[in-house]
């Protein structure tokens, strides 16, 4: 707020008083520089709610508002956040598709490969072993393997159990191709997922 519209707000007898040089001038310039910064934040508050614009401390307080907030474990002062900012970033960008697909391999897959920035997750269900999963994580993100095993808690059904593993060799070709991850996801690309099936009795049922 400016000096000049401050004074406005004053009574008459303040106004004649707060002449150039006098103690009242003084404390209005004060009180104009007091309330700069402020309006300047005020000016352009949406930067502070876009992830690629935020603050660098800003963006893991965003994770909360998309649900994400688990990828950092619980809040410590004197110990830093497991993923570089620029990683929180692209969760909180595509935090309202994550909401979307949580459950789904297509969900938990792409929350991986955001929070890592690292492809190749292979989400294995045992035919021996029903409503289990088994992650089996790259070598490339053996160093995150915390991080991991928090999003697969939290991303996958609640009736399902699941174990993360470390790949010890790069995932097999399915059908004479490569399996279809999709391109590495973040800022700019993220894998939307295939059309779902025709509908019409399962492969085991009879026609």
């Amino acid at each position: 707020m400016r000096r000049a519209a401050i004074e406005r707000l004053l009574p008459a007898a303040y106004q004649r008083a707060a002449g150039p040089g006098s103690v009242l001038a003084a404390l209005l310039d004060v009180m104009e520089a007091l309330h700069a910064p402020d309006e300047a934040l005020l000016a352009d508050v949406d930067v502070l709610f876009d992830p690629y614009r935020t603050p660098a401390g800003f963006a893991g307080y965003l994770t909360r508002w998309v649900a994400m907030d688990h990828v950092l474990g619980p809040p410590r002062p004197d110990v830093p956040p497991p993923l570089p900012v620029g990683r929180l970033r692209d969760l909180v960008a595509h935090g309202a598709l994550l909401a979307r697909w949580r459950g789904t391999p297509y969900g938990m897959r792409t929350a991986l490969e955001l929070a890592t920035g690292v492809t190749g997750f292979v989400l294995d269900e045992p035919a021996d072993r029903p409503f289990h999963l088994v992650v089996r994580v790259p070598v490339a993100a053996a160093g995150l393997l915390t991080v991991v095993t928090r999003i697969v808690a939290a991303e996958k059904p609640a009736a399902v159990t699941a174990e993360v593993v470390l790949a010890d060799a790069p995932p097999a070709e399915a059908d004479g191709g490569p399996v279809p991850y999709g391109p590495a996801v973040g800022r700019a690309t993220v894998p939307a997922p295939g059309p779902p099936p025709p509908p019409g009795p399962s492969p085991e049922e009879p026609s």
